[in-house]
């Protein structure tokens, strides 16, 4: 009787291991059982599906006595061992309010629903101790014994007559615990193998970012920009299975390669909720539905996507965006990929503006070798501190001072970024000069937010206020003056030099912009790294009656903290 019994369970069980078999092939049971963080609807309907397998379960049981002996157990069980209390509980209740009302069976069907029900909040409880045994599914198998041994104390306890019950649990007993047992191991393992598979595919993508990264250094030497994001998306595209890849600053789409190519339009605002969310939070973010992605073209057929942004030093400078066009598609892997990408973009793009930095750092350092310090203006400093040695010794050591400070100053320019007190220092010493100089044809004034703290590039005011002395202050006979004011503006900082002096020429300063990016020296200098490092124009405004130059720091992108 126990041969036939067990015989015809495992003949039966062979069925639940086949739809098993399928069903772990599928996409949204491989997804919900590779990720970290599941959705309540998620869960629900895992609940479902393990739930129905239960009933599967007990309708290819066979008939005992009034009782049905069957593998209802495993896929309860399975549910809870890696869907938790909530998912083990909810197909316990599917499975064993189901057994409860079918009408065959009768004589054991309170005990057998109730005992599913304990079954799948016992493995769902269990869950965090089976993850951390080396052998898995044979922890699995013996958890399933003990709870078919609860079950049969159950048909003990509840069935009536009593000596039925006994003799019903003595005939069924073993096969049913061999058979769900072995049942439940056999889908462990198959449940493990996906995620064996998934770390495959993980090492996989971590290759394929290696590779990636390899091909996108050059490239992203030369920064973040256009032009470079597009080469970017595209060997993305290339190398990997996604249906569009997009790059974006903090405001603007900088590419888009693929579907939805024909709305996500180079240079266009930022318009999607999961990139807005990425660029607020600093954190991934990942869509499994259109409405997710919250796409504002309704035609979009882009179904899910993962979000990660890209930095600079800890400010986010934009996003990297992997999409697919089915719902839900996006996996671990993908994300981890993402990720990946994301971390070495970041990494590379920093290291381009050291690399630029310091590229521009040697410019500025021969111009104030050639250019800013120039022989006529040492001979004229050095002129006017000896006629100072004959009337005035005190300011002629002052002059001194603040010329051996400035001198020092101008040859340490090889650090990327500096104090911002400290580039107004060093611009004060070299104004103090000219002013001695000029005497009563030169006056300064100085409006500076004391509360603002940042660091800036080096030598970005020296160039402006050189640049106004020589070319818009040196020429009148009198009345020259130049004003230097750091203030806030919408939590931007703001560096403003003017003067009052004859202006530039419109000619000159078409020039000056238009050469900006071939030029190294000068405004062009300056004009370059404004650009280069805060994205944004510096405004100059010129006329018969002076010039203007005001740079923006964006508040989003100011160094160390930023202002107060």
């Amino acid at each position: 009787m126990l041969l036939n019994l067990l015989q015809s369970l495992f003949n039966k069980l062979g069925l639940i291991v086949l739809f098993a078999f399928f069903l772990s092939r599928t996409g949204f049971v491989k997804g919900y059982l590779i990720k970290d963080k599941t959705k309540i609807t998620e869960k629900l309907v895992f609940s479902v599906i393990f739930g129905l397998i239960g009933i599967l379960g007990t309708y290819s049981g066979v008939h005992v006595n009034g009782a049905i002996a069957n593998s209802r157990s495993v896929g309860v069980i399975v549910a809870g061992l890696f869907g938790g209390p909530f998912v083990g509980i909810a197909a316990g209740l599917i499975a064993g309010i189901h057994r409860m009302l079918l009408p065959t069976g009768r004589f054991t069907a309170i005990a057998c629903g109730l005992s599913t029900i304990i079954g799948g909040a016992i493995s769902g409880y269990s869950a965090s101790w089976i993850r951390k045994q080396k052998k898995k599914y044979i922890s699995g198998a013996l958890l399933t014994i003990v709870i078919e041994a609860i079950q049969m104390m159950m048909i003990i306890l509840i069935a009536r007559p009593l000596k039925d019950a006994v003799n019903l649990v003595q005939i069924i007993f073993l096969p049913m615990a061999f058979i769900n047992a072995f049942g439940t191991g056999i889908f462990i393992l198959l449940i493990e193998q996906i995620s064996r598979e998934n770390e495959l595919r993980a090492a996989s993508k971590a290759s394929l970012a290696l590779k990636i990264a390899t091909k996108t250094l050059p490239i992203l030497r030369k920064g973040l920009n256009k032009i470079s994001s597009v080469q970017v998306c595209q060997i993305i595209f290339d190398n990997t299975d996604m249906d569009a890849v997009s790059i974006t600053n903090r405001t603007k789409i900088l590419a888009h390669i693929g579907t939805g190519s024909d709305h996500h339009l180079q240079g266009k605002d930022i318009h999607t909720k999961t990139t807005k969310e990425a660029l607020s939070t600093g954190e991934t973010v990942i869509a499994d539905s259109k409405e997710d992605i919250e796409c504002s073209d309704p035609k979009c057929k882009l179904h899910s996507a993962v979000v990660v942004p890209l930095k600079m030093k800890d400010n986010i400078i934009g996003t990297l965006k992997l999409y697919k066009k089915s719902v839900g598609a996006i996996t671990l892997s993908d994300v981890e990929l993402a990720k990946g990408l994301g971390y070495l973009f970041s990494t590379q793009v920093e290291l381009s503006q050291l690399t630029y930095q310091e590229e521009l750092a040697t410019k500025s350092e021969l111009k104030a070798l050639q250019a800013q310090i120039q022989p006529h203006f040492l001979f004229n400093a050095l002129n006017t501190i000896i006629s100072y040695c004959r009337t005035d010794a005190l300011k002629a050591r002052d002059l001194l001072t603040k010329l051996s400070i400035y001198l020092r100053t101008s040859f340490q320019t090889s650090e990327a970024f500096i104090p911002l007190e400290k580039e107004l220092e060093h611009v004060k010493n070299y104004l103090d000069i000219e002013e001695a100089r000029f005497s009563d044809r030169l006056e300064v004034n100085y409006s500076i937010d004391e509360t603002i703290s940042c660091d800036v590039p080096p030598l970005i005011l020296q160039p402006l206020v050189e640049n106004s002395v020589k070319h818009g202050l040196s020429q009148k006979s009198l009345g020259g003056q130049i004003n230097i004011e750091v203030f806030k503006e919408d939590q931007n900082v703001k560096i403003k030099v003017s003067d009052n002096g004859s202006g530039i020429e419109d000619k000159r300063l078409n020039q000056i912009s238009s050469t900006a990016y071939h030029s190294g020296v000068g405004l062009s200098n300056v004009i370059n790294r404004i650009k280069f490092i805060y994205e944004t124009d510096m405004l100059i405004q010129s006329s018969n009656e002076g010039t203007s130059i005001t740079i923006t720091l964006p508040k989003d992108k100011l160094i160390k903290g930023g202002s107060n």
